[in-house]
């Protein structure tokens, strides 16, 4: 996959005020493949909020009223809720805790035609993300939308186009990927500290006794009276098919195909991106996802054991893996390599992961005499909230008009979308799937997976390698022991071992 860059356009509000009263004070900035500049000393964010639930509501609104009151320049200006007690509980929020009384909408374009936007916020049911993002982009507005991306593979890789095109600030809320070390992890990867790369393995294990997603509580206020549920359905957008109003389904939507795909986009979303930004993997060549509902039978539609494998084509396999049913015997996250391994443990708090060397039998040999190899804890720089940090991120390229400052843009979205929607899709399936790296397209028939791995063996080819790879052979190749020399076809009788 091309890693172009974005290039933010000068169409918002911010541009236009830069541009016109403010522009004798403004100091402009250009910055790596920007053509646009920073906003005024003196400008201040206008945020709108779309969809604020309980993620939205509790992560998006709360960190930004934070934010706001410690001195960020950002005011709260609307919220699009299709719930009118939720509406109003986070207005009235945002109305204590920073004294500005937001706009109050049912339909987000109304927010956007009125309030005269910088940013939005999306904290939707995942079906609505692809609609929501490009309305936003069309409307020059910088994004944070919350994972998943997208609903389909389909809906991220059109996002993905939508904002190179428009140049906007998009963050995806993937809250991990501003922790630093995954970024010191591939650049250790780079420099082949482990070798070639291998595969990484990584989890979400969690365990309760109501059933993943049914602690969203049921209240009577939920009702159609209060709700606008056609709305919510996107009835009119042909989003979801059309269906009685259900307390459940509209509180508890993760249960539910329709709207969400369980836990292969609610959690195993958060896993994989991590893992793709601390490789520089992007859209994988081949998926396949297996599980079941072995035991939470509650009337969901997703599975309480699921497993996705990922093969990418630069040789790299994933394996993403987890349980609902049972979470204190967790798999380690991990990145595997043929000099080494670098163990994470679980969660997101890191100040450090362990290299596990391979035995010296192997590390001793050929190339490997240029480095040392012995079990060393690295340092990592702990994150105490991942979810301010991810938002300051997000703050801090919008300010500057530059997308490429985002920890988790749509490309890296995009890329763990596949993996984990396509891994859904299998499940349900029963099919592989196969994406053509520079098309984007997706098939279930082979294109040869197995046969290119097995020419570039007969042919004796050099390994593929992570994007970045700067370690020439090193790590890659297999020592040829003299003996292999007697090894061959013999072709008109002559012994191969003559030559």
């Amino acid at each position: 996959m091309s890693q172009q860059e974005v290039t933010p356009k000068s169409s918002n509000r911010r541009n236009f005020l830069k541009a016109g009263a403010t522009a004798g004070a403004a100091s402009v900035v250009s910055l790596p493949g920007s053509a646009g500049a920073t906003p005024a000393a003196n400008e201040r964010l206008r945020i709108g909020f779309i969809g604020p639930g309980g993620r939205g509501f509790g992560a998006h609104v709360k960190t930004l009223c934070q934010l706001h009151n410690e001195g960020r320049k950002i005011d709260l200006v609307g919220v699009a809720e299709v719930y009118e007690t939720q509406r109003d509980k986070v207005a009235d929020y945002i109305k204590e805790k920073t004294g500005n009384d937001p706009g109050r909408y049912v339909d987000y374009n109304d927010m956007i035609a009125k309030e005269n936007l910088d940013a939005v916020c999306i904290g939707t049911p995942d079906h609505w993300h692809h609609k929501q993002i490009v309305d936003s982009l069309d409307a020059g507005l910088s994004v944070y939308c919350e994972k998943p991306m997208t609903k389909s593979v389909e809906e991220a890789f059109d996002v993905e186009a939508k904002w190179r095109e428009s140049g906007q600030v998009m963050q995806v809320g993937v809250q991990s990927t501003s922790l630093p070390v995954w970024n010191e992890i591939r650049a250790l990867l780079q420099d082949g500290k482990l070798g070639k790369v291998l595969g990484f393995q990584t989890e979400y294990f969690r365990n309760s006794d109501l059933g993943q997603w049914r602690y969203y509580k049921l209240v009577p206020d939920m009702s159609p009276k209060k709700i606008d549920w056609d709305r919510w359905l996107g009835k009119n957008e042909g989003l979801a098919p059309e269906m009685p109003f259900d307390r459940a389904v509209y509180k508890q939507w993760r249960r539910f195909w329709p709207f969400g795909s369980g836990m292969f986009t609610d959690l195993f979303v958060h896993r994989t991106t991590s893992m793709l930004k601390a490789t520089g993997l992007r859209v994988p060549g081949r998926v396949v996802g297996a599980g079941g509902i072995y035991m939470e039978y509650d009337g969901r539609d997703v599975p309480d054991v699921a497993t996705v494998v990922a093969d990418f084509n630069e040789g790299v396999q994933g394996l993403i893996t987890a349980t609902m049913c049972n979470q204190e015997s967790r798999v380690n996250q991990l990145i595997r390599g043929h000099y080494g391994t670098f163990m994470l443990g679980n969660g997101e708090s890191f100040d450090g992961f362990e290299f596990v060397p391979e035995r010296r039998q192997v590390t001793a040999q050929g190339d490997s005499a240029k480095r040392t190899f012995e079990p060393e804890r690295i340092s990592t720089t702990p994150v105490k909230n991942t979810t301010k940090a991810h938002f300051e991120n997000f703050l801090d390229a919008c300010e500057a008009g530059d997308p490429q400052l985002c920890n988790n843009p749509p490309d890296l979205g995009a890329a763990a979308m596949a993996v984990v929607n396509l891994g859904a899709q299998s499940y349900r399936n029963g099919e592989v799937y196969f994406v053509n790296e520079g098309s984007r397209d997706i098939s279930t028939t082979d294109p040869g997976w197995a046969a290119k791995w097995e020419a570039k063996s007969q042919a004796r080819e050099q390994a593929n390698h992570i994007p970045g790879w700067q370690a020439g052979d090193f790590g890659s190749r297999l020592n040829e022991p003299e003996y292999m020399r007697y090894a061959g076809p013999w072709t008109d009788g002559k012994d191969p071992g003559d030559a």
